[in-house]
């Protein structure tokens, strides 16, 4: 008879850790949560249904879609079509993220799927980058996760409720503090060529397509820019396997006959 693997015990201080790491997007993010908070009385949402979907979709972006959508009229298979476009870039975090946590069990896996954002993307792959896959790494980006879905599940709360008492919130240009978060994420990763031409084609499709229906020019902004960064990685890892190359035959060349 097969028993069930013991649950381990809670870690406080890698918890604690993962969400001191993401404190600085929490700041970013809390905008956003307020303006889709107080945007989403005036777009016909009510307050219960705001909120179920802050905890059940829990994905900014298509949030703000689905209630530009839901006010322009449109149907739940356009709605449920363009959010699933939109969250596609998910899947480019989630198997990024897949060597590292392949191994976890599924009650594990499943939550930490759930959770991902761009923000803890950012956070957790830093983590992995510096340290590899160490035995509590998986609690690391468990605090993470809960960081960043109380501090959205809170500001679309009060949100919800600033909207109601005051209305020009709306109009208060907040949403500039998610462009400087998602700056501050992207920023100190363009210090590679792979990197930096993936985020310049991404940027320029994204120019390009940005007036293609239900915004589907940003997943093809998103495929470019993967396009690129791996066309661009394998060259740099063939210039180096061939520089090896060369460097090895010299020194064979140089050997004493």
């Amino acid at each position: 008879m097969s028993t069930a693997a013991p649950l381990q015990p809670i870690r406080p201080r890698e918890l604690l850790l993962g969400a001191r790491d993401t404190l600085p997007l929490l700041l970013g993010a809390a905008p956003f949560g307020l303006i889709f908070g107080a945007l989403s009385g005036p777009s016909g949402l009510p307050a219960a249904a705001a909120l179920a979907m802050s905890a059940l979709v829990f994905a900014g972006s298509s949030q703000f879609i689905a209630l530009t959508l839901l006010g322009g009229g449109a149907g739940i298979a356009v709605i449920v079509f363009t959010t699933f476009i939109v969250n596609l870039r998910h899947a480019l975090y989630a198997a990024t993220l897949l060597p590292h946590v392949s191994e976890l069990p599924l009650r594990w896996r499943a939550p930490l799927a759930f959770w991902l954002t761009d923000e803890t993307f950012a956070v957790v792959q830093h983590r992995y980058a510096q340290s590899g896959n160490t035995p509590l790494a998986h609690w690391y980006y468990l605090g993470s996760c809960l960081a960043m879905y109380a501090n959205w599940l809170a500001w679309t709360a009060a949100g919800l409720w600033l909207g109601h008492t005051q209305p020009w919130l709306t109009h208060a240009g907040l949403e500039f503090a998610m462009v400087a978060t998602f700056t501050g994420i992207v920023a100190p990763l363009l210090r590679q060529r792979p990197a930096l031409g993936a985020a310049l084609a991404a940027a320029i499709v994204a120019v390009l397509a940005r007036n293609f229906p239900y915004k589907s020019g940003l997943m093809l902004a998103a495929l470019a820019g993967v396009i690129v960064g791996v066309w661009l990685e394998e060259r740099s890892a063939e210039r180096t396997a061939r520089s090896a190359l060369q460097g090895a035959q010299g020194s064979q060349q140089e050997q004493p006959q």
